[in-house]
């Protein structure tokens, strides 16, 4: 799809993206690139070479991996303006909280909490050093909408998230750091697809089935659909940009109506 955006928005931005390969990260990788931004991501395998990305081969869920993006970061890019943490997922079988063992648990936590705090805390130091940064932390829904069936560790993790950013905003906002958290409910992506076929294994059924029992799950989607990538990465950048120079401390859900609450 063609990215409607200003060509220059981030003209001289630098700009890193964790988990900019695929799904979600890569729309936000796409978004920012549109806006002229300068980005480095990292994936565990390769990437083909995209033009205005630099890459390395990391793996995020272990401290080394944060260590070898963060100093690539520094190294390429001089700094980095912008820190967007898309990096997540649930690989944890179905089955229940029964069905998780001490290394789903680790696994989950190495993913989608001490991924973002690592690199933070590597480079939110040099965003304080200049007095200005923006950082947009990308958690769940499912932290106040879980799914017991498959993703209780995953959504227990993306929970940490949500408290740990509010926490740093508060510390980071006095400094000139703006920190705030994107919210998404479903989004079909290849890693929606992935979890549908553990579910489909675990309990039987067709894939139908088990897209049926996520909406059943979630209480369904009042839009009738799942979020697209690029209208979740659209919400990043906005949140990133000058445009939203105010807005500090905040989580912006964005679910189609998923969450019947205020």
């Amino acid at each position: 799809m063609t990215i409607k955006a200003d060509p220059t928005e981030f003209a001289g931005k630098r700009v890193l993206i964790s988990g900019g390969t695929k799904g979600l990260g890569r729309a936000t990788v796409d978004r920012f690139l549109a806006g002229d931004a300068r980005v480095i991501t990292s994936a565990r395998g390769t990437l083909e070479a995209i033009d205005g990305v630099e890459f390395i081969q990391a793996d995020l869920t272990t401290a080394g991996g944060a260590e070898a993006l963060a100093l690539a970061a520094l190294e390429r890019l001089g700094g980095v303006d912008i820190l967007a943490h898309v990096i997540g997922g649930s690989s944890t079988p179905g089955g229940g909280f029964l069905a998780l063992t001490d290394e789903h648990w680790l696994s989950e936590l190495n993913l989608n909490l001490l991924a973002t705090v690592r690199l933070d805390r590597l480079l939110i130091p040099q965003m304080i050093e200049r007095g200005v940064g923006a950082v947009v932390h990308v958690t769940s829904i499912q932290s106040v909408l879980p799914l017991p069936e498959a993703t209780t560790a995953y959504a227990a993790a993306k929970a940490a998230l949500r408290t740990y950013s509010k926490s740093i905003s508060k510390e980071l906002g006095p400094k000139g750091v703006r920190v705030n958290v994107v919210s998404p409910g479903w989004i079909m992506t290849e890693s929606s697809v992935d979890f549908l076929k553990r579910l489909q294994a675990a309990n039987g059924g067709t894939m139908e089935e088990a897209r049926q029992a996520v909406l059943d799950s979630l209480g369904g989607i009042s839009i009738g659909r799942a979020a697209e990538p690029h209208e979740v990465a659209d919400l990043i950048a906005y949140l990133a940009s000058d445009r939203a120079a105010s807005i500090h401390g905040a989580e912006f859900v964005i679910d189609g109506g998923t969450v019947p609450t205020v």
